[in-house]
């Protein structure tokens, strides 16, 4: 992983078609017809649960999901939108309005792009394992305690979209609770828990919609007075024709507002998009091109908000989906975009007909598939560092919102993560004897003699900031000794830090006034470089800059004899 050198944008489709052929063809026009029809429930139930006409959830399924196959770099990626985007989206709107939430997912896409372009998409796949587990199992929840209105038919408006506060109007409400919406819903989700059983390859969340919604449809035509809502009584129709592209203001006063939820929507999307490709990557052996995906996603989410879409990325259900039917190109996900756009130009009267319970079934699934509950089990029983950042995380997402909770999560993991690495980090104090090959597996063993007066402090770790603060309570607790030369032996230290190197600096000059002599030992040469770019060879000497420890040794032996002749 470099920060420098060309862009790296070399998108899965083109290598793909140069060998291209009818066999293949016809496998990714199955798996994109196949994708295709799981992803429209999908879509519609995400865009009204993010606060959006379902139209928009098709929109962005049809221009995101070709965007992301003919620019990605995964070979079977395939995007639109997703549960993870549900909470911000929802939350954008009902603070900014959908402009601003066309301004954030434009501002996240110019940020993937910016990632991609600077080479980050390995670096995106560091972030910490709990983290991820702890948001994603945080929004599973919040989805979940969203679909209970729509579910249990309770006709509430104005919900408040805190956590607390929303199921406090739920258990005050659940009196109201309509008994022929809740049996809609219980039977929709039976039929999506059963669907796999019987066979893996059907869609359970379409039978269930397309079984459902004839029920429906005859129970609210030859039964009135026990109507269940559809998505036409909620939306009141939906357009049929493609959106023409608009235009949104953008303000300073706007980019200061949203950069936060673009910064969150622009992270979680790589996050998700990259941990689908790496998923796929394992199905299939190929190999994603990290930092052309993070562009293509980037380039979705630039266009979508001019069409009025919502936030796209990488679905790992849809994928995962795409591959058991045995896409294997770029070409099965633009198929699943066509597919999509015939449903949204065709067969949109039909989707008003959809029961708003049946999508909350097929929301209530999604979160149950999205808790990773065994997965949290498990990190339960990590280290407690790594289960505090699960929790936090978790807590923040469910209590606060979502962007608090990437941020103080990343705060959390990294300090944590510190706090380990320096207590994993020896600082070692020798006089009198030192075995050279300590610390290593050499089986003859070499001791040299340090003359009185010689101190020599080996640092095993990276010498970095947190180890630095370290290095200097020990120097100063050994300040009593008043030895004549200082060896620091740094054989394995791989990088040093400015903290560090002004640390060392101070150490340097504070032995110096007192006549003490500082020996530097085993220097690799990227440390090296750093300590002659500061001048700290010219302060030390540049003889004292010695390349084993050897030597080291017997310059400082030399100096001690030298001194006590004086």
């Amino acid at each position: 992983m470099t920060l420098s050198g060309p862009i790296d944008f070399k998108p899965k489709l083109i290598s793909a078609l140069k060998n291209y052929s009818l066999s293949r063809f016809k496998s990714d026009l199955i798996a994109g017809i196949v994708v295709g029809i799981v992803a429209l429930p999908l879509a519609v139930a995400f865009a009204i649960a993010s606060g959006v006409n379902p139209s928009v959830g098709l929109i962005t399924a049809i221009i995101g999901g070709f965007l992301v196959s003919a620019l990605g770099g995964c070979s079977v990626q395939i995007g639109g939108p997703t549960g993870a985007f549900i909470i911000i989206v929802y939350g954008i709107i009902e603070n900014f309005g959908l402009e601003g939430l066309a301004i954030a997912t434009c501002m996240a896409g110019l940020i993937l792009v910016l990632l991609g372009m600077f080479h980050l998409g390995t670096v995106i796949k560091f972030i910490p394992y709990p983290i991820v587990v702890g948001f994603t199992a945080g929004i599973a929840l919040t989805i979940f305690s969203t679909q209970m209105n729509d579910f249990f038919g309770l006709g509430l408006t104005d919900v408040p979209a805190a956590f607390i506060p929303k199921w406090g109007m739920y258990f005050s409400n659940f009196g109201n609770i309509d008994l022929v919406t809740t049996i809609v819903g219980v039977v929709s989700l039976l039929i999506i828990i059963a669907v796999p059983m019987i066979s893996k390859k059907l869609p359970g969340a379409l039978i269930a919609i397309i079984v459902i919604t004839f029920v429906v449809w005859v129970l609210n035509t030859y039964y009135p007075e026990y109507h269940v809502t559809t998505i036409g009584d909620r939306f009141h129709g939906m357009a049929t024709d493609l959106p023409t592209p608009k235009g949104f203001k953008i303000t300073l006063e706007n980019i200061n507002l949203l950069l936060p939820s673009a910064f969150t929507i622009a992270i979680l999307g790589a996050i998700e998009s990259l941990l689908s490709a790496t998923v796929a990557d394992g199905v299939t052996g190929s190999r994603t091109r990290s930092n052309t995906e993070l562009i293509g996603q980037g380039v979705a989410n630039i266009v979508v908000p001019f069409f009025g879409g919502i936030p796209v990325t990488g679905a790992i259900a849809r994928t995962m989906t795409n591959i058991t039917n045995g896409g294997r190109t770029p070409v099965a996900g633009i198929i699943h975009a066509f597919v999509l756009l015939l449903i949204f130009l065709f067969m949109m009267p039909l989707i008003n007909m959809v029961p708003m319970a049946c999508l909350a079934a097929v929301l209530i699934m999604v979160s149950y598939n999205m808790s990773g509950w065994r997965t949290v089990k498990g990190i339960l029983k990590n280290p407690k560092s790594d289960v505090t950042v699960l929790v936090v995380t978790f807590l923040l997402t469910v209590i606060f919102d979502l962007t608090i909770a990437i941020e103080i999560g990343l705060l959390l993991a990294i300090v944590l993560f510190l706090r380990r690495v320096t207590e994993n980090i020896q600082i070692k104090v020798y006089s009198d004897q030192l075995d050279v090959a300590e610390g290593t597996e050499a089986t003859t063993h070499e001791v040299l003699d340090v003359a009185k007066g010689v101190q020599v402090y080996e640092i095993d770790g990276p010498f970095f900031f947190g180890v630095a603060t370290k290095f200097e309570e020990i120097t100063r607790s050994t300040m009593g000794d008043k030895p004549l030369v200082r060896i620091i032996r740094m054989r394995k230290v791989p990088f040093i830090d400015a903290t560090a190197v002004h640390n060392l600096e101070i150490l340097i000059r504070s032995s110096q006034e007192h006549g003490v002599h500082v020996v530097l030992s085993g220097v690799n040469d990227s440390v090296r470089a750093v300590l002659e770019h500061v001048g700290i060879d010219q302060l030390i000497g540049k003889d004292h800059i010695c390349p084993h420890i050897t030597v080291a040794v017997k310059m400082a032996n030399q100096l001690v004899e030298s001194i006590s002749r004086q």
